[in-house]
């Protein structure tokens, strides 16, 4: 099936960085390769390298152990589809009217991520990087927001929010629906596609994707030029679904959803030994930075764990979007333990850019910053800057900033709270009586944030705009009141 697929597909046509202390090997490479590996909905405690013990994962252990560790990394939203969209444009959701995930079947409702923003895809690729994403997309799926009209070379996955696991399963419902004249196939039904073609993989879909992003590679490898490679996987996203040996691995664990989590995050490590094997055989490993991340807390209704983290996906607590992270760099990066300070996925954009050596276009806007200089200077590269975030409920809306040690919230229709998640990483003391001139400087830092924002382009779904503008959201005002009050 690989080798028929790599015919098919020939026809068709910093760092050192993230080093806290003393971590940065100080000679001149190459352009780095860039491989960012990305999961849907994995949880803060759901890596052995930040403290899994019933979750074995031992190839991603290795590779953190011999790169940077991040203990606060975050993503800019607690929901998938603005959380990726912060990653390729740099700029905070809210800001480009990205605050909700895209509905179903968007190829048919020509919605995406606005084409006035460039993605960092195409600034690679504008460079001379080949580059392919492997796995979800979630960006827009209608041919303008398409991933081969956003810098993307290869495209190889699915362009919804989801998709089932296993082919025989979805490939004949698939079959069925569509036979039957319905156009709105849910998308966890398609069949998967490179570059607009239709593809029939018969493989389990975490192993289908890890086997194209080894074929990426191997193939990118024997260009002059080097490569970005966006590996987005599926998993553990629901629906829970593994295979019957990798869950065999985990009998061990007695609560039947967090054994099928479990076995569908090793499913994952498994694959990234295949990406890590390609890489070596290609002579590419040593100059190949390899990030890797979740687009947002764990969902924690169905299998994951946040470790010591507060609440879960969709949340402004920490446990929402402080997410696992690492950068791996052999020529550039030496082995070292968490590096505490504060990153956001937000500085992928200008970061890579730099180590790439490609121009940002004139005028882009960017919420990010590039932090490999700051690095090298062994300074805190964020410093007292701070990271936000924001998420729209029926009639309200959630906050969270982190600045430095502390952390301010503003949850479920409850007063500000302030957090020192240095110590109290479980978000547990609320400490805004004591300073409360810190938090009113937060709160009025985050206000000024939300000036920013725009209406959203689009909603979930009907009755999430229906109840968007009966209730006049996004009513900033109510939200950012004394920041002891409610």
């Amino acid at each position: 099936m690989r080798k028929t697929l790599l015919v098919w597909i020939g026809a068709l046509s910093m760092v050192g960085f993230f080093a806290c202390q003393q971590n940065v090997k100080r000679e001149t490479a190459s352009r780095p390769n860039i491989v960012m590996i990305l999961c849907d909905d994995l949880g803060y405690g759901d890596v052995g390298f930040n403290g899994a013990t019933d979750i074995r994962t031992p190839v991603l252990d290795q590779l953190a152990a011999g790169g940077v560790r991040f203990s606060s990394a975050y993503v800019p939203h607690p929901f998938c589809g603005p959380s990726r969209a912060g990653m390729m444009t740099g700029r905070y959701p809210h800001t480009i009217g990205a605050q909700f995930n895209l509905p179903p079947n968007t190829a048919r409702l020509d919605e995406g991520i606005t084409r006035d923003e460039v993605f960092i895809s195409k600034v690679l690729q504008v460079s001379g990087y080949h580059t392919g994403i492997v796995g979800k997309w979630h960006l827009g799926a209608a041919a303008p927001y398409h991933p081969n009209q956003r810098g993307f070379d290869e495209f190889y996955g699915f362009l919804g929010g989801g998709h089932k696991y296993f082919p025989e399963e979805y490939l004949s419902k698939y079959d069925e629906q569509h036979g039957s004249g319905d156009g709105a196939v849910w998308d966890y039904l398609r069949p998967l596609e490179y570059n607009g073609h239709e593809v029939r993989d018969t493989a389990y879909l975490t192993d289908a994707l890890s086997h194209q992003a080894v074929d990426f590679i191997s193939r990118a490898a024997q260009l002059d030029n080097p490569f970005f490679l966006y590996l987005a996987y599926n998993a553990p996203h629901v629906p829970l679904e593994a295979k019957a040996e990798d869950l065999a691995l985990f009998a061990e664990i007695e609560n039947p959803d967090r054994r099928t989590y479990a076995a569908m995050v090793y499913a994952v490590d498994r694959g990234v030994d295949e990406v890590v094997n390609a890489l070596k055989a290609a002579g590419e490993y040593d100059n190949t930075l390899i990030v890797f991340l979740s687009d947002n807390g764990g969902n924690t209704d169905h299998g994951a764990n946040n470790g010591a983290l507060r609440e879960g996906k969709g949340s402004t607590y920490e446990g929402g979007y402080r997410v696992p992270m690492f950068w791996h760099w052999p020529n550039q990066i030496q082995a070292h333990e968490a590096c505490e300070y504060t990153v956001s996925a937000l500085d992928f954009y200008p970061t890579f850019a730099a180590l790439a050596e490609a121009e940002i276009p004139s005028g882009k806007l960017l919420d990010g910053q590039n932090v490999w200089p700051a690095v090298v200077g062994q300074e805190d590269f964020r410093a007292e800057a701070p990271l936000y975030v924001m998420r729209h409920r029926d009639g309200y809306s959630d906050v969270g900033v982190r600045q430095g040690q502390w952390k301010a919230v503003k949850a479920h229709q409850q007063s500000w709270q302030l957090f020192d998640v240095n110590q109290d990483i479980g978000e547990r003391k609320d400490l805004r009586q004591q300073y409360p001139a810190q938090l009113s400087a937060m709160v009025d830092s985050a206000e000024k944030w939300s000036e920013t924002h725009v209406q959203p382009l689009w909603f979930h779904n009907q009755e999430t705009a229906d109840r968007w503008h009966a209730d006049g959201m996004p009513r900033l005002e109510e939200t950012f009141q004394s920041s002891i009050g409610q």
